[in-house]
């Protein structure tokens, strides 16, 4: 078996890939594709990720053509308290066009009106995951837990993708993960892989559970998913 190269970081990414190959099954209904929220820090100091994401957006629809599809809603703040979110597509050329018209403006982090906008999203119809991807922390912690918990309650995990290591933000976005019934993953700026990795495994548990993470194509992906234990019963 091809194994990984040992780069910092890959660690993690095999770790929250084993979580989520133990998660339960969370099939959409029959001929419906899964619903995710992509949901992205745009302040200032995010277009290089911004960028990276629009580049490698387009392979969280390839890896679930064969598992009943996906729908994403891209979800951003930015600036002076704006926020924005997009229909849910199901054509990745429709989300690069959105994705490539944003630029990224500073302002603070609004992960509570983030999460309370997909806790409403759910209650129109089941949304199978979100992901979660910024590098800072500004707001009070508990509103934001509680919003979490909320989408946990509603079997909505959130999958939050940290860049860097800041310990404050790390603790915050692992209860985010843990609250919802997610889980959470550093990357940094040299990690494409490891963030393209990511993105395929939550496309694909949110279009057909974690049986269908298996039916990842890349030999990275091959590598990290041969390693992880059978599924907890």
């Amino acid at each position: 078996m091809t194994n990984l190269p040992d780069k910092p970081g890959n660690a993690a990414v095999a770790a929250f890939l084993q979580k989520v190959a133990a998660m339960p099954t969370v099939r959409p209904a029959s001929g419906k594709p899964g619903r995710l929220i992509f949901a992205i820090d745009a302040t200032a100091s995010r277009q290089p990720t911004w960028d990276r994401a629009c580049q490698l957006q387009g392979e969280m629809f390839m890896a679930v053509r064969d598992v009943g599809g996906l729908a994403v809603s891209l979800a951003y703040y930015r600036g002076f308290q704006e926020f924005a979110a997009t229909p849910f597509l199901t054509n990745a050329d429709d989300l690069a066009k959105r994705m490539t018209g944003v630029t990224c403006l500073g302002g603070h982090t609004q992960i509570l009106r983030t999460l309370k906008h997909c806790v409403a999203e759910t209650q129109k119809d089941k949304v199978n995951a979100v992901i979660l991807i910024g590098d800072a922390l500004e707001e009070d912690i508990d509103p934001i837990c509680h919003a979490a918990g909320e989408l946990g309650l509603r079997g909505t995990p959130v999958f939050t993708f940290q860049e860097g290591r800041n310990p404050v933000v790390e603790t915050a976005f692992r209860q985010i993960a843990k609250l919802s019934g997610g889980a959470w993953a550093p990357f940094d700026a040299a990690s494409a892989d490891a963030l393209r990795d990511l993105l395929r495994a939550v496309a694909v548990f949110a279009a057909g559970g974690r049986q269908a993470l298996a039916r990842l194509t890349s030999a990275s992906a091959r590598a990290i998913a041969g390693q992880l234990p059978a599924p907890r019963r």
